[in-house]
């Protein structure tokens, strides 16, 4: 056939989390033993009160399709969730409620970006930022935070960056994947950039609640008028709930930007689930006694994998304070070799490990850092010490 099938999608590429997920996923139905660090989702069953939400709404009938952004009463459930943890004011007519954190970053870009549009991408980056920029038209611009610098960007490099074609600025704190978190001050000198600037901040929160040591989430359009009319704020219930599978994410955004997304939405999805939207209601307004417990663990989780990388040989880290992954420079292990070959990228490091030594973690070329790998600690403690352990093993294994 001659027929030719669409650019834009060739151009993007598949997400290589989910493919090291399916690996190890094809490897354990096999019945090997393998230890997998490449998930982004929490280990924990949904709170067994989501659940029974969920089950009432199936009795009561609550199964039709609904309005095409999301039911009433959990765009108010959010609207209250948005002023008690994020000190930020919306109505209801500025909520969108869509099927999970990914579709609502396509809602916004689609709704932003005319062709040719650029949208400053910090790096390190959540691998799907600068392939949803892409599918909507946009153009990513990548800069890099190193890791002298925690893995952030400053001001100045995003001064450099900027451009007359620059329509947004991607800001994810609590960070995929260094679990690193901008401070207020570096927050509020990002807003008054945007601000003279005039660009939009789309503002990914996905992590907001995955926060320890201390360290406090914060929204950048809390500051002020200015730097609220030109947020998108996007969250979701998958990471903070234990509610992966059940797509439930949304955005605060002003009502002009609200009213197109939802236009977007009603052409291209329709509405999220109507049981999943039930069952948020429960998890934003019930009780959070769970969602504590499971922070609490995460925290335990996170001080134990640090720990143990710290002192491991040929690897370095940064202590994160947020979300549930560590990021790992290897650059000295790619000097090495293994079994007489020079192991080179981390894409080859990571096929030795989930082949040799039955552990799955994510090379993060895909996410702007090709020296780097991660892992997450959204697994049983037991679990991550024998993953560990293997990591152990192949580092002593190499010269």
């Amino acid at each position: 056939m001659s027929l030719t099938l669409s650019t834009k999608s060739k151009a993007v590429k598949p997400s290589s989390t989910l493919a090291i997920t399916a690996k190890a996923t094809e490897l354990k139905s096999q019945g090997i033993d393998v230890v997998g660090f490449g998930a982004g989702e929490p280990d924990f069953r949904t709170p067994e009160n989501i659940c029974n939400a969920a089950i009432d709404a199936i009795n009561d009938g609550f199964t039709k399709y609904t309005a095409a952004s999301g039911i009433k009463e959990l765009k108010q459930a959010i609207c209250d969730k948005f002023k008690e943890f994020n000190k930020l004011n919306y109505e209801p007519d500025q909520i969108v409620i869509s099927n999970g954190g990914k579709h609502s970053l396509t809602n916004v870009f689609t709704v932003l970006c005319n062709p040719g549009d650029e949208v400053i991408i910090p790096a390190p980056y959540w691998l799907s930022y600068p392939e949803i920029v892409k599918l909507a038209g946009g153009e990513p611009v990548i800069v890099y935070g190193g890791k002298e610098q925690g893995y952030k960007v400053s001001v100045e490099q995003l001064k450099a960056a900027i451009t007359d074609k620059t329509k947004a600025l991607i800001l994810n704190t609590p960070n995929n994947p260094t679990g690193m978190i901008y401070t207020e001050e570096e927050l509020r000198e990002i807003a008054d950039f945007a601000v003279e600037n005039d660009i939009y901040v789309v503002s990914d929160e996905m992590y907001e609640n995955l926060v320890y040591n201390g360290q406090k989430h914060v929204s950048i359009a809390s500051f002020n008028e200015e730097i609220y009319k030109r947020t998108i704020t996007v969250s979701g219930l998958a990471k903070s709930y234990a509610m992966t599978g059940w797509r439930i994410g949304y955005t605060g955004s002003s009502k002009e930007i609200a009213k197109l997304m939802g236009s977007v939405q009603s052409h291209q999805t329709s509405n999220p689930n109507s049981i999943a939207q039930k069952a948020a209601v429960e998890a934003l307004t019930g009780d959070q006694s769970t969602v504590k417990m499971m922070i609490e663990e995460f925290d335990k989780r996170r001080q134990y994998m640090y720990d143990r990388i710290c002192k491991m040989k040929y690897v370095s880290t940064l202590e994160p304070n947020g979300a549930f992954y560590v990021f790992i420079d290897v650059h000295d292990v790619l000097e090495k070799s293994y079994k007489g070959n020079k192991i080179g990228d981390t894409s080859e490091m990571a096929r030795i490990l989930i082949e040799e030594f039955n552990v799955a973690v994510v090379p993060c070329a895909d996410f702007g850092f090709p020296e780097h790998i991660r892992l997450s600690y959204a697994i049983k403690i037991e679990t991550i010490d024998k993953g560990l352990s293997r990591i152990e093993k192949f580092l002593e294994e190499l010269n």
